[in-house]
């Protein structure tokens, strides 16, 4: 009983300190210059740096970088002159090839941090930036394991803003009228979305939230009430019958007929879930924005909005740095973005992927900013992704920020039976090949590794909205599917039980912001269904 209190002791002082710190954020205007404070971080990147380096690093002799500097050999001053000499990300190069870096598992406490044969230190809380003073408390999805917090201050959300408001010369997004797909609390992004808007002075339409409500809903309100309250409308969040988009698709639907353009911005899955049901519906839609986040934007989900007359553009963020960067008009195809350079460095490392010998690109990010909520230099996000010069002709290469990274995917671990599978190919599978096969859109067909106290299991799960195939026919396809893929050696090892496959018709399971990633890692986590 007495842990019990305090934990909700506990979860009532994070919230007063949120909303404390929200309060701050809504009362105070937005920068009145976005793009000089842009142009100015970029030109600054270099400096703001190593001056946040010094602070957070160099004057903490027990923080984990400075151990990964001094077993690197490389001082303050050889950094500077290395940064001098050939450039930010260039230096960046160098110190990871010498043992400067974080993977995610050291990050979350995996895996210990091993440099030149001897563990670093790294305390719960070690990778926070202390120069941020950050309150406002928000949770990842979970996506990439157990959710994980951080706190975030009233003038790093004040420096996002300033980004959005690159997006929205970009797309016009002041002439249209805006609708939020996101979750409520405990993740912010809905919260901060709208905010971003109704501060800019748009048209917030509607936000629209998955689930029943419960103790968030009712948090989530008393923070929007703060909003308003504070002089911030942001619109209170009507919740969505499970998996029925309909009524947000037939809202969009009456404003286009009055001629008034919209914009939809939430994760890749509910936002292809509106456009399913205006297809279904056959209601008009065309020329809707889609800004999407969150998974990866496969041909097959694009092909779905497209296909409702929308226009997708893709988003990208890691919950622990915030914005990495946003496409523009001409990035109509796959997952493109431009890198926000102004907030972080990005450098590509060659490698295989976790237990195969499958090389992807690894993005490793280094943040810049002194608001940033943590400090990470070369972070291993275990995302995949092409970085080049963007040469496009648009409002993010006016702003600086010429550097893109296309082909986003995340080559997290799915393991079971003696396999491990990694990315595009089993996207592919999942997104296009069972949807023209037996039916259904990108986001009914899901693989989950299930874990428990004795071994690890592979689930298809099927939304009941698949009809006319029984479980083992599904499981014929998913696995002919394979053979054809990986090749017939590898297809005897991992199926040659048929119980290795394990194919449930249910709901997708969803992250706590209603993401449906189509390779989902459960552990041992309650998961959520929509």
């Amino acid at each position: 009983m007495g842990s019990s209190l305090s934990r909700w002791d506990q979860a009532v002082v994070s919230y007063a300190r949120t909303a404390r710190g929200l309060h701050s954020f809504w009362r105070t205007p937005p920068r009145p210059n976005a793009e000089a404070l842009v142009r100015r971080q970029q030109q600054e990147r270099e400096s703001a740096f190593l001056n946040n380096l010094q602070q957070v690093v160099f004057d903490r002799p027990a923080h984990p970088y400075r151990q990964m500097f001094q077993l690197a050999g490389c001082t303050h001053q050889d950094l500077a002159g290395l940064i001098a000499r050939n450039g930010l990300e260039s230096a960046l190069r160098k110190i990871r090839d010498e043992g400067v870096y974080l993977s995610q598992a050291e990050f979350k406490g995996t895996k210990p941090i091993v440099r030149a044969g001897r563990e670093v230190a790294a305390p719960y809380g070690s990778f926070a930036n202390p120069l941020a003073g950050g309150t406002i408390r928000t949770v990842s999805s979970g996506s990439r394991g157990k959710p994980a917090a951080t706190h975030r201050s009233p003038a790093f959300l004040r420096d996002e803003e300033a980004l959005h408001d690159v997006v929205t010369r970009e797309f016009g997004l002041n002439a249209r009228s805006q609708f939020v797909l996101r979750s409520t609390l405990p993740s912010l992004l809905g919260l901060q979305t709208c905010a971003f808007g109704a501060r800019q002075g748009h048209r917030m339409e509607c936000w629209y939230a998955s689930g029943t409500g419960g103790y968030y809903a009712l948090a989530t309100a008393a923070l929007v009430s703060l909003a308003r309250v504070s002089g911030c409308r942001i619109p209170f969040p009507r919740y969505l019958p499970d998996n029925d988009f309909t009524v947000a698709a037939e809202r969009v639907a009456r404003l286009c007929s009055a001629g008034i353009p919209c914009c939809i911005s939430g994760p890749a899955s509910p936002a292809v879930r509106l456009a399913a049901a205006a297809l279904h519906r056959g209601l008009d839609i065309r020329g809707t924005l889609f800004l999407v986040s969150g998974e990866t934007v496969t041909d097959a989900k694009r092909s779905v909005i497209e296909s409702a007359g929308g226009e997708p553009f893709a988003r990208y963020g890691v919950s622990e740095l915030g914005f990495v960067g946003h496409a523009c008009r001409q990035m109509t195809e796959g997952d493109c973005v431009h890198l926000y350079s102004n907030a972080l460095a990005a450098i590509n490392h060659r490698r295989p992927a976790p237990l195969t010998n499958v090389l992807v690109n690894s993005l490793l990010f280094t943040t810049l900013l002194p608001t940033a909520p943590v400090f990470r230099i070369n972070f291993e996000v275990d995302d995949s992704g092409v970085l080049e010069p963007a040469d496009c002709d648009c409002a993010f290469s006016r702003f600086g920020f010429t550097t893109r990274i296309r082909d986003i995917f995340s080559f997290g671990k799915l393991t079971g039976y003696g396999m491990t599978l990694v990315g595009t190919d089993l996207l592919r599978i999942l997104e296009e090949v069972l949807p023209a096969r037996l039916g259904g859109r990108p986001g009914d067909y899901q693989l989950i590794e299930r874990e428990d106290m004795a071994h690890t299991t592979i689930e298809l799960r099927v939304s009941p909205r698949v009809q006319g195939f029984s479980p083992e026919r599904i499981r014929d396809c998913f696995v002919d599917e394979m053979r054809r893929v990986y090749g017939g050696s590898l297809a005897r090892r991992v199926w040659r039980h048929a119980e290795a496959l394990q194919v449930v018709i249910a709901e997708p399971a969803t992250t706590s912001t209603g993401k449906v990633n189509p390779l989902h890692l459960l552990g041992r986590e309650v998961e959520k269904t929509t």
